[in-house]
This record gives C-alpha cells, sequence and structure tokens, in this order.
C-alpha cells in the first residue's frame, strides 16, 4: 500500500503520522450557523483531506442531530442546556453530549482533534480559543470578536505555541494567500485594503437611513448570512471590526489598514507593498473557498466550486466608502488606534446596539450613534494579557450601551 501512494517503505508509526497530515480532524464551533454548514459542505467535497470529529451549536438541536449523524460524530455541544434531554433523544446511542461554555471548551481541546474552527457569535468563543491554543490546536478564525476583544492575548498565545491561526473571514483569508510568500514580513507592506460590498444601502441618500426597516437591513447584496453579520454589513461595522481583526492577524500598525468598496464581491482583499506592487485574491462569492484553504493549508486542492470567468465578469469595480454616512469604520480606527480596551468596548457596545434595532427600541443611525456615545465616555485600560480586565470593560460598554439606548 505505501509503496502505490509513492511513500515508500517506511515504519508503521510514521506512515500514521503521513496520514495524519493528509487527513485534518476538525471541530467546528458554531455548526449550525453560515459558517458552520459551509464548512460541511468543504468536508464533504474532500472527505480525504478533512474529518468532522465534533459539533457544537447554540440550540438548534435538529440541524446539529442531523449533522452529528451524517458526519457519524461521536461528541456533540448544544450550548443551550435546556435543550440536552431533547438533543439525546435525536441521536443514536454513544455519542457524548456536551453543554454550555464547559462543553465548548471540551470540545475544542480533545485529544482526537488537530484543528478547531470557531465561528461562534459573540464572545463566548474567546475561552474556547485560548483552551485550543493551550491544548495545542490550530485554529480556523471566523469569530471577529476573538480577535477584537483579546487580539493580541490570543496571537502571542498562539505563537509562543506555535499554533496556526488561519482566518476564515474571506477578507483576511484573501490577505493570508496574498502575504505568502512574502519573506520581508509587515515591514515590506504598505497597505492592507479589505474590501467590502457595501451593504444594501450603498447608494442610500444619508437622510433616508433613518427609515431603514429591519427588513431592508438583512437584504445582503452578495452573501447569504446569519442575522447580526449581515446587519452589521449594513452599518459597516463587520468591516470596522476586520479591520481591527487584521490588525491583530497580521501585526500590522491600525493606521495601514484600509478599506475600499467593492460591491461585485470577487476581489476579497488585497495587499499593497512597499514597492508600489499590489496583490489581489479572487473568487466566486462562496465561504467554501476560504474554508477550505484554512482546512488544507499550506497545500491547495481541487474542489467543485464553481471557478470564475472573468471574461463573462468583464470588469471590476471599487470606489471609496461614504465614511461620514456610515461612521462604524471611522470609530473603528479610532478604537483600534487607541488600542487597550477600547476595541472590545466598541464590539461589545455594537452588539446591544444591533440588538436593540432588531428589537425595534433603536432607529438604524442609532447604531453607530450609541456605539459613538458610548467610546465617548469609555475609560479604556492597557489589559497587559489580563483577560478579566477586557471582560469588565467589556462588561461597562454593554450596560453603558443600555444606558444610552433607554435614558
Amino acid at each position: 500500500m505505501t509503496a502505490l501512494l509513492g511513500i515508500g517503505l517506511i515504519s508503521g508509526m510514521k506512515y500514521r503520522r503521513i496520514l495524519r497530515v493528509m487527513k485534518k480532524r476538525v471541530v467546528i464551533l458554531g455548526s449550525t450557523g453560515s459558517i458552520g454548514t459551509s464548512a460541511l459542505k468543504v468536508a464533504r467535497d474532500i472527505p480525504e483531506r478533512m474529518e468532522v470529529v465534533a459539533l457544537a451549536a447554540h440550540s438548534n438541536v435538529q440541524r446539529l442531530a442531523e449533522q452529528a449523524r451524517e458526519f457519524g460524530v461521536q461528541h456533540v455541544c448544544i450550548y443551550d442546556a435546556a435543550k440536552v434531554a431533547e438533543l439525546k433523544r435525536l441521536l443514536p446511542s454513544g455519542v457524548q453530549v456536551y453543554t454550555g461554555l464547559e462543553g465548548l471548551c471540551q470540545l475544542a481541546t480533545m485529544d482526537c482533534a488537530d484543528m478547531v474552527l470557531v465561528s461562534i457569535i459573540g464572545t463566548d468563543g474567546l475561552k474556547p480559543t485560548l483552551e485550543a491554543i493551550e491544548a495545542g490546536k490550530d485554529l480556523a478564525i471566523a469569530s471577529k470578536e476573538i480577535l477584537v476583544m483579546a487580539g493580541e492575548v490570543v496571537m502571542n498565545r498562539a505563537k509562543a505555541k506555535g499554533i496556526n491561526v488561519l482566518p476564515v473571514d474571506s477578507e483576511h483569508n484573501a490577505i493570508y494567500q496574498c502575504l505568502q510568500g512574502n519573506r520581508g514580513g509587515a515591514g515590506q507592506v504598505n497597505r492592507l485594503i479589505l474590501t467590502a460590498s457595501g451593504g444594501p444601502f450603498r447608494n442610500t441618500p444619508r437622510e433616508q437611513l433613518a427609515a431603514v426597516t429591519l427588513a431592508q437591513a438583512l437584504k445582503h447584496p452578495t452573501w447569504q448570512m446569519g442575522r447580526k453579520i449581515t446587519i452589521d454589513s449594513a452599518t459597516m461595522f463587520n468591516k470596522g471590526l476586520e479591520m481591527i481583526e487584521a490588525r491583530w492577524l497580521f501585526d500590522i500598525p491600525m493606521e495601514r489598514v484600509d478599506v475600499i468598496v467593492h460591491p461585485q464581491s470577487i476581489v476579497h482583499s488585497l495587499v499593497e507593498f512597499c514597492d508600489g506592487s499590489i496583490l489581489a485574491q479572487l473568487s466566486s462569492s462562496d465561504m467554501c473557498f476560504p474554508i477550505q484553504y484554512a482546512v488544507t493549508w499550506p497545500e491547495r486542492l481541487p474542489n467543485s466550486l464553481p471557478h470564475l470567468d472573468l471574461a463573462q465578469i468583464a470588469s471590476l469595480k471599487f470606489e471609496a466608502p461614504r465614511w461620514d454616512d456610515f461612521p462604524a469604520l471611522t470609530l473603528a480606527r479610532q478604537a483600534g488606534l487607541t488600542g487597550g480596551t477600547m476595541p472590545a468596548m466598541y464590539n461589545a457596545a455594537n452588539e446591544v446596539a444591533v440588538q436593540a434595532f432588531v428589537d425595534g427600541r433603536l432607529s438604524f443611525p442609532g447604531i453607530w450613534e450609541t456605539v459613538e456615545k458610548v467610546l465617548s465616555n469609555a475609560r479604556p485600560r492597557d489589559y497587559h494579557g489580563q483577560l478579566p480586565i477586557i471582560l469588565e470593560d467589556d462588561a461597562w460598554a454593554r450596560e453603558e450601551a443600555r444606558r444610552v439606548i433607554f435614558s
């Protein structure tokens, strides 16, 4: 068998190590969301290289059970403890069920896993991420909040442990691809340029934004995503969070992270080097592309995903962001430049404001107006790797946002 594989005559132990490299064993935290379901599509497409060993979801027991049965997963976590009994009834006997934040951490540190894909909305992904690093697991990060809140902690601990942190967001994954082979490091990078679709209100006059409804905000022109990230895309807070995330992922000063609007969502991001050269990564608008690259890196594999026809596309459009009309970008840059716990407070205030908009308690512009007021009252601190300080200021920003909204 080994000769047929072109490996030659090797010991059984070494052969098993090679097989382990060939097939990445992945835990998916957030398997029922848009990123999680895309990750499972990738697993179906490249079963010889990706094995799903554990799944976690917040409360969608029906879909979680279906996924576990399809992939033969023996370890699942349902965050909502009230759903445990229902989930157990839907699963085959012998499947281990975990719950809550502790359950997420147990999955993230399993011996049978090589990589943890974190696609949990909000701050609940932070502790499992840090636990996975300590357990020596490579990370595929789709949860922006993790690096926005604690990018310095996460990246420093990953570096100390020799852990690979692979970005799954299409924009950061594109930058990661563009930087491959850049032996000069960050010193040779002039700018990281994140592309933004512009959302559903790219051409909406500023005076009409106050009348935006929830249904309108949820109609993204390009991507099919969850509710929170879709609204963030409409307000441009999603791109603001990505700016801060890029700063930590690629160890680039905040002032060198830029944004360009590209409504076609074909160019996923660009890197401008010190000599004026710009590299870009292009692909169809499908999250399976960056997920597969994260799982198979540093290799590339053929797949069933649609390839671009550049002749059919014919032209690509770019335009400057409307910084004044969508202040989320300016607030993000200010938060990133201030540093410390300010990015965590930026994220926390936005989460509360988005929920208030969803509940009909806040207008669409009220989202960024709330965040601006919270940050103007904030007293950010240097946290020096101390997570309790981050969590304290995160909690303060949430309470302050509620005070601003309901006062």
